[in-house]
């Protein structure tokens, strides 16, 4: 059980996806499926920077000349989390962009239904 207090931020973290794949699973609301690939997204960001963080250790910028790389942060994990950070923002965008036009040919945001309306033009 300590083991679990001790490492909180990845149980969260782990939560936190569980809900967001949850709710791109169930949802047939479009926004709601981008809300739970955010969600998804944040769980993953928490993880790599917590797992990327080192109690007592500095930022790596050196600035007494001490290179010792055990006084230091892995940079690594704080990179990847912007990068990723960037990905997931301009993917959003993409998802909301294509979303409207969805929304302006087929009047509705259930993903049930525009399959249904598509099945329907392509009969026709």
């Amino acid at each position: 059980m300590d083991a679990l207090f001790e490492n909180y931020l990845a149980v969260v973290s782990m939560v936190l996806f569980g809900i967001g794949f949850g709710n791109l699973l169930l949802q047939k609301n479009l926004i709601k499926k981008i809300i739970g690939l955010n969600i998804m997204d944040t769980a993953v960001y928490l993880f790599l920077a917590s797992m990327g963080y080192i109690s007592g250790r500095l930022a790596p910028i050196i600035t007494d000349g001490d290179t010792t790389a055990s006084r230091y942060v892995n940079p690594i994990p704080s990179g990847l989390v912007l990068t990723g950070i960037v990905v997931s923002v301009s993917v959003t965008a993409l998802m909301l962009a294509l979303t409207i036009r969805l929304y302006r040919r087929y009047r509705t945001l259930d993903i049930d239904e525009i399959t249904l309306l598509v099945r329907r033009e392509h009969n026709e």
